[in-house]
């Protein structure tokens, strides 16, 4: 009888699951053809483990793989091969000129002087540590990383560059030029606008950027417009320059004589000055009367006083000549107005007649046979009397006509060696010096006086500043050339000659004319007194001294006319300061 038991075991051995017997031989070939994926995955793995390990252990310390610098590959370098290649391909890179820029305006740094330099470790450093990611290790062999460079400073040096960076990045606004060039055009120079850039903001933009493949570092800049901008010169040009250009200006003079202002004078006489947003415009009348005077001045007649010419006493009349003068101010003005005048180009010289003041009749009556003003001075010393006659020389036979003021020192010139005057004595701050020309003061004190008793007019005489106790005081004078001058006004009627004589040891100055006034002085008593301080000096030429007390003292002119009547009363007032004392050393 059979068995109907479905867990009956199979003559041939027990099954899997799949209904595969176990034991047999091809159910074991089938399984490990079911294995080998596992075992490869395995294996796979495992050699994996071994080149992970094995790439951490020989790239331990060295520069992540794929990593550059400034486009130099340093991957899988050691930290010194990295360095060593970056100095030998970037050094001469970071050590050129880099250009910083802000507005329109530019300036160049250099690097080295500027305290900027690649702080090589710190540029490796940030390249970091090789990743222990092994998906990331993987990639690396096929992608670069970029990392940049870090830089070092040098604070002291580049506070300096970075001051001239700033003010060579910094201009005032220009206003903008107008002028008229010498072919009569309008010359016009643009305006320029201002600008300031901020210092931190430099700094920032230099230490982050100067290291950039254009080498060029941008900041922002502050900008300030000028007052007075091109346009404000096209209105000008318009309104003024192109009326005063538009022909020529003709001043019509006597004798069929024209005097032309042409538009190339025109920047001679018209300027433009930068004012308030626009050009104020001014005049130069001057310059217009210097231009046309060359043209007309040969219709003009020259005006001239009589004269005298000769030695001494024996001289003879220089005829007096009525003139005929252009009046600049009545054909000039308003020289705007003229100028601007497109439509009236001609306009007519105005002129005035001059009479001399002083003809040929009374030139002919004139008399020099009365002392009007006399003085005498005495007490110099041998090298001051070589200068004092040398003076009188000079200015004896002087002729002064009525109205005309005399100054000593416009007769004489300069009164240097090479005229004749000698190195003597006089005194500087209180106390004995010499200097060339020394004793001059004696003779315009001289002159002083006798001018004062003649009743001419004192226009300028200045007092010694310590008295000196041959001049009568409150009553001399001293002159310095080019700076202190004596000068005096003949306000008669009639002209006087000056006659002077020196010996070795006094001086006369005469005035000679028609006598009309007698002359009184009265000299006050000395007040005020001031003490005298101690100096002590040294060299050559120093003369000890015990010193004088310093006052103050006046002075009063009166003026008669011949019968007594007085004309004027003048008081002066002159304070002297006290002279040192003066002690002598080496």
């Amino acid at each position: 009888m059979s068995s109907s038991n479905p867990n009956a075991s199979s003559p041939t051995g027990p099954t899997d699951a799949s209904g595969e017997q176990w034991g047999s031989e091809g159910s074991k070939h089938r399984r490990k053809r079911r294995l080998w994926p596992l075992w490869t995955l395995v294996g796979i793995v495992g050699l994996g483990g071994i080149l992970y390990a094995t790439d951490i252990i020989m790239t331990e310390g060295n520069v992540p793989r794929g990593v550059s610098v400034g486009g130099v590959d340093v991957g899988s370098m050691s930290k010194p091969q990295a360095e060593a290649r970056l100095k030998n391909q970037l050094s001469d890179g970071a050590r050129a000129e880099v250009e910083v820029a802000a507005g329109d305006m530019s300036t160049t740094l250099d690097p080295a002087q500027s305290g900027l330099s690649i702080d090589w470790d710190a540029t490796i450093d940030q390249a970091g540590q090789q990743p222990l990611n092994p998906i990331t290790r993987i990639t690396s062999f096929f992608q670069q990383r970029e990392v940049g460079t870090i830089s070092a400073y040098n604070d002291a040096l580049l506070d300096q560059t970075l001051t001239r960076v700033e003010q060579e990045l910094t201009r005032d606004p220009e206003n903008a030029a107008l002028s008229i060039d010498d072919a009569g055009t309008a010359d016009i120079v643009d305006d320029v606008a201002g600008q300031t850039v901020d210092t931190d903001e430099v700094r920032t933009a230099v230490k982050d950027h100067w290291l950039n493949e254009q080498r060029r570092v941008d900041v922002d800049a502050d900008v300030t417009e000028a007052d007075v901008r091109r346009d404000a010169a096209d209105d000008a040009v318009e309104e003024v320059v192109d009326k005063v250009t538009a022909g020529d200006v003709i001043f019509a003079g006597r004798d069929d004589t024209d005097g032309v202002l042409r538009p190339a004078d025109m920047g001679r006489i018209v300027t433009f000055v930068p004012e308030d947003g626009a050009f104020r415009v001014d005049w130069n009348r001057d310059a217009a009367q210097e231009i046309l005077d060359e043209q007309l001045g040969g219709t003009e007649v020259e005006l001239r006083n009589a004269g005298f010419t000769g030695t001494g006493r024996n001289l003879n009349v220089t005829p007096s000549q009525d003139g005929v003068l252009i009046d600049w101010e009545k054909t000039l003005d308003p020289i705007e107005e003229k100028l601007l005048d497109t439509a009236e180009r001609r306009h007519e010289v105005t002129y005035e007649e001059k009479k001399a003041t002083y003809t040929t009749e009374m030139a002919e009556k004139a008399s020099f046979d009365d002392v009007v003003g006399s003085f005498t001075t005495g007490g110099f010393a041998d090298d001051s009397g070589v200068n004092i006659r040398r003076v009188a020389e000079q200015v004896d036979g002087a002729i002064v006509l009525p109205g005309e003021t005399f100054s000593l020192n416009g007769h004489t010139g300069p009164r240097g060696e090479a005229q004749g005057y000698v190195d003597a004595g006089i005194i500087q701050d209180g106390h004995a010096d010499k200097a060339v020309g020394g004793g001059i003061s004696q003779f315009a004190t001289t002159l002083y006086n006798a001018s004062y008793f003649a009743g001419m007019e004192d226009v300028a005489h200045t007092p010694h500043s310590y008295y000196i106790d041959r001049y009568p005081a409150g009553r001399e004078a001293t002159v310095f050339e080019g700076a202190i001058d004596l000068q005096f006004k003949n306000t008669f009627d009639t002209p006087v000659l000056i006659e002077a004589r020196a010996d070795s040891s006094s001086l006369t100055v005469d005035l000679r004319g028609v006598k009309q006034v007698e002359v009184e002085s009265d000299t006050g008593a000395r007040t005020n007194f001031t003490d005298p301080e101690r100096i002590e000096l040294s060299g050559d030429n120093c003369s000890p001294s015990s010193g004088a007390r310093g006052f103050t003292v006046t002075d009063t002119r009166t003026v008669r006319d011949l019968n007594g009547g007085v004309l004027s009363r003048d008081t002066t007032t002159t304070v002297y300061d006290p002279a040192p004392i003066v002690s002598c050393s080496g």
